[in-house]
């Protein structure tokens, strides 16, 4: 794997973590009792979006590295996922 396709698949994942991980932790002002004027109820009271980037990286670090454990030490890839599946040829 290229340095670039490893950056690459590290964006692809990080990004995907971010949108999965984002509502993790949020309260929302209507759950806070403290809406603000002009907000929906349903705007998160205290984004914390830093807290957010940190947990996203980290969670994604880990995936990458079992992503590039598998494939690239182990040498797994797209290939090899019938041989896991015999009875399905």
């Amino acid at each position: 794997m290229s340095v670039a396709s490893g950056i690459a698949i590290y964006f692809i994942i990080w990004w995907t973590m971010l949108f999965a991980l984002l509502p993790v932790g949020v309260r929302t002002q209507a759950e806070e009792n403290d809406i603000t004027l002009g907000t929906t109820a349903s705007a998160p009271a205290q984004p914390r979006i830093w807290l957010a980037f940190f947990r996203t990286t980290i969670v994604s670090t880990i995936i990458f590295a079992t992503y590039y454990y598998v494939t690239q030490i182990l040498g797994f890839g797209l290939d090899d996922i019938p041989h896991f599946f015999p009875d399905l040829k």
